[in-house]
């Protein structure tokens, strides 16, 4: 029997669980089952590949240099999480609330943030390269370098977003242009 803690950042445990086998991904896959509270977690660099944290609260964890690589996040409370570099690839983060997030540098390649809430998100240098953010929430975020190729901004809002040298050759803007006209 394997016994593995969750601790917030200030080191105190949040949630435990003890099984045979055991690994951390396991751990915060039943933490979030049984809808612990995870705010504050410290998941520094922890590799969540593929795992089902869907409707999970995450709001203020540490999360930068994860492995969250086809993760499923639907409807997760990331507000105010440090992402910083997180492999975020394939993600699923449909109607996820990112709000005030920290993804610099994060890699958001083919991602899912379908109407999902990225109000004042720092996504400076990010690659969000064939990312779904159909009527997702951007405004007021920070895009300064973020690599938006491909990417798909039907509906999405920009307004006061920073975009200075962001990339969106090939992105679908439509909407963008159409309310101008």
């Amino acid at each position: 029997m394997k016994t593995i803690q969750i601790k917030n950042i200030k080191n105190e445990i949040i949630y435990e669980h003890t099984a045979e086998g055991n690994t951390i991904k396991l751990t915060i896959e039943k933490a979030v089952d049984k809808k612990i509270n995870l705010c504050g977690a410290d998941l520094y660099e922890v590799n969540l590949y593929r795992a089902d944290l869907r409707e999970a609260d995450l709001c203020g964890a540490n999360l930068c240099g994860a492995n969250l690589r086809e993760a499923n996040l639907r409807e997760a409370n990331l507000r105010e999480a440090d992402l910083r570099e997180a492999d975020l690839h394939r993600a699923n983060l449909y109607r996820a609330n990112l709000c005030g997030a920290n993804l610099c540098g994060a890699n958001l390649h083919e991602a899912d943030l379908y109407k999902a809430d990225l109000r004042e998100a720092d996504l400076r240098e990010a690659d969000l390269r064939e990312a779904n953010l159909c009527g997702a929430n951007l405004h007021e975020a920070d895009l300064c370098g973020t690599n938006l190729c491909e990417a798909d901004l039907y509906k999405a809002d920009l307004h006061g977003a920073d975009l200075c040298r962001a990339d969106l050759r090939g992105a679908n803007l439509y909407t963008l242009y159409k309310e101008k006209i």
